[in-house]
């Protein structure tokens, strides 16, 4: 749904995404390099209180945008030769010249403007406690509306720091040796942070990071805001994102599988065995990762004159287990089930594995599986799973180099690299029976 009055720009715009969230977008100018458009973006989990809660989030981020806007507009006449007035929390402080560039911004001009001390920016800066929260979030606002980034050479802990939201055993762990691998030789450790539990603290993982000065930081399948990509470049930290929850806001590079060319050898499998009638169960749709999957699969099944029945297709919101065990008793209890079920990951597909099993359906002689990841105890279960695989280690260790590169300020030509993935065929795939 959309915006009920007013122009994009001022008003913003709800859309409502496949698995029922809804995803709040405000215009908030031109970018000054790409000179793309750049938005305030939110999404908000689906629900009975959904849509009254992105009316309310659309009213902060128009305000927050005019607010932004209003701000670079008095940088602009600043620099054309204008003063303007610092305030502090108890009023103003002094006239405050605007420097003509922001690139000749310094620690103690953004503390006349904050209304603050230099010591208390660099708190900011290197995320250090005896701060009010209030200040803290005037002096960030104000990194990040000047573009501020510190130019001195500043001493870093001799690590690289992934941030994971919600760690998933073997996964994290192929990631993190990939990294380790390549830091290894640098003579750099490879630490970890849990961005959930951060959050469930009510610690921000990005003002945490500043603490301890890492050599850079990889963010693994999440997003970040504006606010904390804004923190971590002000304070001269590196950030290389690893299969992005979506397509990156920032000028920043990213590793991914080949999502999209993995759905399509998936798809292709269950075709060149005879399979017409094919479930497909996605991860949730807002993600980079499950929407390139679905598309492939329906790309591949249009291609084959076999289009997708999308009475098959059931949206996930999580890549759970226990999502795969509901959507696979739901599609096995059809009057007319799928002879095959394409899932948008090895959890999922072991949930539909217990669903067949619940049901009395035999795998692969009535029902075809596929995952998506090569989990490995896809190997173990029974039948051994058929699966596409995505390699971890590789995309830790692209993503490691690309961030040494950016910490070594050279600069990187290729802002989003793509790993191919491997179509795995084991037992759990079968031409359809009779």
């Amino acid at each position: 749904m959309k915006g009920s009055s007013g122009s994009r720009r001022s008003r913003g715009e709800i859309e409502r995404l496949p698995s029922g969230s809804l995803r709040v977008r405000v215009y908030d100018g031109l970018d000054p390099a790409s000179k793309k458009r750049r938005y305030l973006v939110e999404t908000v989990p689906a629900g009975p209180e959904a849509a009254a809660e992105a009316e309310r989030v659309r009213t902060r981020l128009v305000d927050e945008a005019a607010e932004r806007r209003a701000s670079r507009t008095r940088a602009s006449e600043g620099r054309h030769g204008e003063s303007r007035v610092a305030r502090s929390a108890e009023g103003p402080v002094s006239a405050v010249p605007v420097e003509r560039t922001r690139s000749q911004l310094t620690v103690a001009a953004i503390a006349r403007l904050a209304g603050v001390s230099a010591p208390t920016v660099s708190k900011v800066l290197n995320g250090r406690p005896g701060v009010a929260a209030e200040t803290r979030g005037r002096v960030e606002r104000l990194l990040r509306e000047h573009g501020y980034r510190r130019p001195e050479k500043v001493s870093r802990a001799a690590s690289v720091e992934v941030v994971f939201y919600g760690m998933h055993g073997q996964l994290a762990v192929d990631v993190m040796r990939g990294v380790k691998t390549v830091v290894a030789e640098h003579e750099l450790a490879v630490a970890f942070t849990e961005a959930r539990q951060e959050e469930s603290t009510g610690r921000g993982w990005a003002r945490e990071l500043l603490a301890r000065r890492p050599t850079g930081v990889i963010v693994v399948h999440m997003g970040f805001t504006p606010e904390q990509h804004a923190l971590l470049a002000a304070s001269g930290i590196p950030l290389v994102a690893l299969d992005p929850a979506g397509e990156p806001l920032h000028p920043i590079p990213s590793v991914a599988a080949g999502n999209r060319h993995g759905a399509i050898a998936a798809a292709q499998h269950l075709l060149d065995l005879g399979h017409t009638r094919i479930g497909v169960i996605t991860g949730p749709l807002e993600r980079l990762n499950a929407r390139d999957r679905f598309e492939g699969v329906s790309a591949a099944m249009e291609a084959a004159g076999a289009p997708l029945d999308r009475r098959l297709v059931r949206t996930g919101m999580w890549f759970s287990f226990e999502e795969g065990l509901a959507v696979g008793r739901e599609l096995l209890g059809l009057a007319d089930p799928p002879t095959a079920v394409l899932c948008g990951n090895d959890l999922q597909a072991l949930g539909v594995y217990e669903a067949a099993r619940i049901a009395g359906v035999a795998i692969p002689s009535d029902l075809s599986v596929i995952g998506f990841d090569d989990l490995s105890y896809t190997r173990w279960c029974g039948p051994a799973m058929t699966t596409v695989r995505q390699p971890f280690a590789e995309m830790g260790a692209t993503a490691a180099k690309l961030l040494l590169e950016l910490a070594a300020g050279e600069a990187v030509t290729q802002t989003r690299i793509e790993l191919a993935t491997t179509l795995v065929v084991r037992a759990s795939t079968a031409p359809p029976s009779a």
